[in-house]
């Protein structure tokens, strides 16, 4: 599961083996969830609502990088890593 971001706790993660819809994984103090990329909701799982927060409004903010990460998931190509939320 290549790494993507991490930032204030938060590790944001994809697998090169996902399944529609596009998605990612993040963690945070033992808890994980996956949110979807088109919608930004939580799919599956939970983190604390301040930091489900933080990582809805850095997902927002680079939406499109990862549609093309997501993208590039699919093709089992390297993924690249997205500026952290500052």
């Amino acid at each position: 599961m290549p790494t993507i971001c991490m930032f204030r706790g938060i590790k944001i993660f994809m697998n090169w083996d996902e399944h529609n819809p596009p998605h990612f994984h993040a963690t945070y103090g033992g808890q994980e969830a996956a949110i979807l990329i088109n919608e930004l909701e939580v799919l599956t799982g939970s983190i604390p609502n301040k930091q489900l927060k933080m990582l809805l409004g850095w997902a927002a903010l680079h939406q499109d990088e990862l549609l093309e990460n997501w993208t590039l998931a699919e093709q089992m190509k390297e993924l690249f890593e997205i500026n952290p939320l500052r």
